[in-house]
């Protein structure tokens, strides 16, 4: 009986906590206009989350699922997943309610967590990843590897990077965002510069249960690089200039006036005589013409 008011007990405290979580973003719904029900829905999700593993505690807010910002507690602010979000990321306006939001986490895994202890069942998700650029291929251009993270709860995790089976060193920081339906994705970026021969390795390890996850990249269909293009180019243009230079011979070549002509009888000359000049480098002929 006992047990049963403790449980009781604490399940009031649970519902007192959750009658003062609306309170921090309390926000009246105004009805939407008729007009607007033609119009395509989006969705802004502000989701915190806190656990025992690592990160302890984490905001993330996204926007139809692409993550747009996520939240530093240890500087208080946000960290936006685009540079262009950076000015967006400055605004401390609702930082009271993000300060009440975590407190109230904690609370939940400090004071009700151990009374649930081993009463509520314990979710898994074995995380799938892959591993694609940022930008199209090209090789000798300085690029970015994304290793995208999906079907994970609880998001407790870390990523390393490896090219050639040899460690990358200096890996950012993993971006980690609620999904619909109490999952999480995440994201992990590596800045590089292609080569034929790459091979890079995105490891992943759930720490709630060790399972390690691998994705692979090669490369695959990349554009020309610019050197090449530049050869090809060259040699275009000098294919170019050297059949201008070709045509423009074989025209003077061939339309070059004659340097004589034919005359009959000139003076000084005898009657009958012919004189003769040929174009180009046919010989010049002689002759007499006898006349009755």
């Amino acid at each position: 009986m006992d047990h049963e008011q403790s449980q009781g007990a604490t399940l009031l405290q649970l519902l007192r906590l959750l009658w003062l979580l609306p309170h921090s973003w309390a926000t009246p719904a105004a009805p939407a206009p008729l007009w607007r029900d033609d119009l395509q829905n989006h969705t802004f999700r502000h989701t915190v989350f806190c656990q025992d593993g690592s990160p302890s505690i984490g905001l993330t807010e996204t926007y139809d699922e692409d993550l747009l910002f996520s939240f530093d507690f240890s500087r208080n602010t946000r960290v936006p997943r685009l540079p262009e979000f950076a000015d967006w990321a400055q605004d401390q306006r609702d930082a009271s309610a993000i300060v009440f939001d975590k407190g109230f986490c904690e609370a939940m895994i400090e004071k009700i967590g151990p009374q649930l202890e081993g009463q509520i069942p314990v979710s898994r998700g074995y995380p799938v990843a892959e591993v694609f650029t940022m930008k199209p291929l090209e090789f000798g251009k300085p690029n970015t590897l994304v290793c995208f993270i999906s079907n994970l709860f609880p998001p407790t995790l870390t990523v390393n990077w490896q090219h050639n089976s040899v460690p990358v060193e200096g890996v950012g920081p993993t971006f980690v965002s609620a999904m619909d339906g109490l999952t999480f994705q995440a994201f992990s970026y590596l800045n590089f510069t292609p080569e034929p021969y790459d091979l890079f390795s995105c490891i992943v390890t759930h720490e709630i249960d060790r399972h390690t996850t691998f994705a692979y990249w090669v490369p695959q269909n990349a554009l020309p690089s610019d050197f090449l293009e530049n050869v090809l180019c060259g040699i275009a243009f000098v294919l170019g200039v050297l059949g201008i230079v070709v045509g423009t011979v074989l025209i003077i070549y061939f339309r070059k006036p004659c340097s004589g002509g034919m005359s009959s009888g000139g003076m000084g000359e005898p009657d009958g005589v012919v004189h003769a000049w040929a174009c180009q480098d046919h010989p010049v002929a002689w002759g007499r013409v006898s006349s009755d």
